[in-house]
């Protein structure tokens, strides 16, 4: 794992902060998104990789601090590897996802 994790109240302090400039990456199907999602993330389901993936460095920068999200943290683990081994420098995956997230920082975000 050449990744770093962050928790769900970590995550929640990156998306307050308005004086540094964060990557968020959703890696979740849009079902998924439309039951529930955050502010400020870019939707790349990890299933249509297929579709997106040649373009990833027109859709993200490599050097930015980059978060990536999914339901419980197993996909995002995997798009965190493969970020990794394209190139990105600062990839953190993180913890529980967002059904970590509506636990333990919004509980009014859906759980499902």
């Amino acid at each position: 794992m050449n990744f770093t994790e962050i928790t769900v109240t970590e995550l929640a302090t990156k998306l307050a902060d308005r004086d540094r400039q964060y990557q968020f990456v959703d890696v979740r199907e849009q079902r998924e998104l439309e039951l529930a999602a955050l502010p400020k993330f870019i939707h790349l389901p990890l299933s249509e990789h297929a579709e997106w993936s040649l373009e990833i460095h027109t859709k993200l920068d490599k050097d930015a601090e980059t978060f990536v999200l999914c339901h419980h943290g197993i996909r995002s683990a995997q798009m965190c590897q493969w970020l990794i081994a394209q190139g990105f420098t600062q990839v953190s995956n993180v913890i529980g996802g967002i059904d970590a997230y509506s636990d333990l920082v919004d509980r009014s975000l859906p759980k499902y």
